[in-house]
């Protein structure tokens, strides 16, 4: 069945301020109210998401995470007579292949296909398959000879951003890391050297492929670790690469090394990293390109298989240890640490945040999850953060010593402060919502308008005096139960917005010589959703706003920064310090879509009627390809 039974819904994912933007702007000075942190002096917060070129499309297959990749920073390093820093905002589409291979070819919709079309059950094996020949169809064409990108990699660079060995990176994991440059966020080139002006070794074998959209960075050592997807076994690959001036004191990189036991290729969007171990995630939700074969979905959850854990020591991906817990969906991690009884490891935790059901996958595709998925109890749609403690001490048995969530609130894209990441952090910063629950439903959006802050620590230790189930809580306090009660005091903190105000992801800064972990501030967008329409979407005049919020406290808002556009729902960001920003490595050029339309006029402009009659071919293909 190819009909789309639910294609009069309207897509709720692309209206109001989850609409993409197409207005980019080079560093612009902003206006600000209260007082900025002298912390945040000659630092950047940059965060990711989403944008596609355009809405005619719409009527087609499009998902929340589709999109090309766009960073939106604001820059706090100039100073003004006074001595106030002034924030500017810039923002900047990333220019991977796709994107300018869109903008050099007779294209209307866009090249990769939807997630959607992956996900919705109601598409059948034609349209699928359909959607990937036409994409592999447009690459071919990409090498022709002509003017046009030629697409080497189909990543869209839209997850996240990073900072590992003097380059800042973006995401996204059906591709390689892109390298970009601050503070104007132009485009460098694809992780392996391209753009740069001396040689580039860490790039090794597998490197250049689909890679995780959110590498990790131990601040001890200075390696980066990372994953890679596979639709074949072994189905998934590691790699840790050290910092260039530390490889030659013990630390060895791998590259692309086989995760052995991993049943097969599944949704793993996130792993775990302690200081010595490694967590990979093989869950019951999966994206297996075979199913077509038998005419099932290419994404499918199994509600009835275990969810399975598999820790090993950092550079020993072949040792590792496989756990079992109840099924569930995981798409972001918080921490991971180890325990020690004198110099042995005892156990790895992680907290994590714990769906109970991939329903999100679904709506934010705006399609109806399959009956399989769908739940009947209003706790089966959980999504909170979650602890686990994997048993190391016996060799005979892999136990999880506890499985639990810390607090009923719903609660995701966490993060912890940045030198605490990889150890026992005592404060778990993410969104929640004064709802019992994220929206899922069909037609409706998730959108957060509480920020929160988790004492782990405290939670943790009393959930070890409890006999807890695995559906269970330490604390099982709703959101608007601790609101009400203005409790500000206790192991959660929430920040609740003004009426129509939503967030995004929180980044914590710490505050100058800082002593207590939570002493710092959190910086995230905001917007006033007041602005929209009565049709309810925004108008060309609508504008978001960067917070800065005292992380003791949860109460004071020390500054909000008004940018001149709005910033759309996205994804995730990052605080890049001064010294990251200072100590990049060099750039010997960049990615750009101007240079890369003179190039295709010049190329035109050379042989004449030749050239011309020859690009005429290309678009011809090109718009045969819709």
């Amino acid at each position: 069945m190819q009909g789309r039974k639910h294609a009069h819904i309207r897509h709720s994912y692309f209206a109001g301020n989850f609409a993409p933007i197409h207005q980019t702007n080079p560093l612009t000075p902003c206006t600000y109210t209260g007082t900025i942190p002298q912390e945040l002096q000659g630092g950047q917060y940059v965060r990711n998401g989403g944008n596609p070129l355009g809405h005619e499309h719409l009527g087609r297959d499009t998902h929340l995470f589709d999109g090309h990749g766009m960073l939106s920073g604001v820059l706090f390093r100039k100073v003004s007579p006074d001595g106030r820093i002034i924030p500017k905002f810039v923002n900047q589409y990333i220019l991977t292949d796709v994107y300018l291979a869109q903008n050099t070819m007779s294209l209307s919709s866009p090249i990769v296909p939807s997630i959607t079309t992956f996900v919705d059950p109601l598409a059948g094996l034609f349209k699928i398959v359909s959607s990937i020949l036409r994409t592999l169809f447009i690459i071919i064409i990409s090498h022709l000879p002509g003017p046009q990108q030629a697409i080497k990699r189909i990543s869209v660079a839209n997850t996240a951003v990073l900072y590992h060995d003097g380059r800042a990176l973006a995401t996204c994991e059906n591709g390689p890391l892109m390298r970009i440059q601050l503070p104007s966020l132009d485009t460098v080139g694809w992780y392996g050297g391209e753009g740069e002006t001396q040689h580039h070794s860490d790039g090794g074998h597998g490197l250049g492929e689909w890679t995780t959209g959110h590498p990790k960075v131990d601040s001890q050592s200075g390696e980066m670790l990372l994953y890679h997807n596979t639709f074949f076994s072994p189905y998934v690959r590691y790699s840790v690469i050290p910092e260039s001036h530390a490889s030659g004191i013990g630390r060895p990189k791998l590259a692309s090394q086989a995760v052995a036991g991993v049943s097969g290729p599944s949704m793993m969007h996130d792993f775990g990293v302690s200081h010595t171990h490694t967590i990979i995630m093989d869950l019951p939700l999966t994206l297996d390109p075979t199913n077509l074969l038998k005419n099932e979905q290419v994404a499918s959850y199994n509600a009835s298989r275990l969810s399975r854990f598999g820790v090993f020591p950092r550079y020993e991906p072949s040792s590792v240890r496989w756990f079992t817990a109840p099924p569930c969906c995981i798409f972001h991690t918080a921490n991971a640490w180890d325990s020690c009884a004198g110099d042995q490891i005892i156990s790895v935790s992680l907290l994590a945040c714990r769906m109970t059901s991939p329903k999100l996958v679904y709506s934010t595709g705006n399609v109806s999850s399959p009956k399989t998925v769908n739940m009947t109890s209003p706790d089966d749609d959980q999504c909170r953060l979650y602890y686990y403690q994997f048993n190391l001490s016996e060799r005979q048995e892999n136990d999880i010593a506890h499985q639990w969530a810390l607090s009923a609130i719903p609660f995701e894209f966490p993060s912890v402060r940045s030198d605490r990441e990889m150890q026992e952090a005592r404060y778990i910063y993410g969104c929640s919502t004064s709802a019992s629950c994220f929206d899922t439903a069909l037609g409706k959006a998730a959108k957060m308008n509480v920020i929160a802050k988790i004492d782990s620590k405290v939670l943790i230790e009393r959930g070890k005096t409890m006999q807890l189930f695995p559906t269970q809580s330490v604390d099982e306090r709703t959101p608007m139960e601790i609101l009400d009660r203005g409790d500000n005091e206790g192991p959660i903190q929430l920040f609740r917005l003004p009426t129509n105000h939503f967030a995004q992801e929180p980044k914590f800064v710490p505050a100058s010589q800082s002593t207590d972990e939570d002493d710092g501030y959190l910086l995230f967008y905001v917007f006033d959703e007041s602005q929209l329409l009565a049709s309810g979407e925004s108008p060309s005049t609508a504008f978001s706003e960067l917070w800065i919020l005292g992380a003791q406290s949860m109460r004071c808002v020390v500054a909000r920064v008004k940018l001149f556009q709005r910033v759309p729902y996205g994804l995730h960001g990052t605080w890049f310090s001064g010294v990251d920003i200072e100590n990049q490595r060099a750039v010997g050029s960049l990615r750009s879509l101007k240079a890369m339309q003179r190039k295709k006029q010049a190329w035109l402009d050379n042989r004449g009627i030749v050239r011309q009659l020859w690009a005429e071919v290309i678009n011809m293909l090109a718009k045969a390809a819709g």
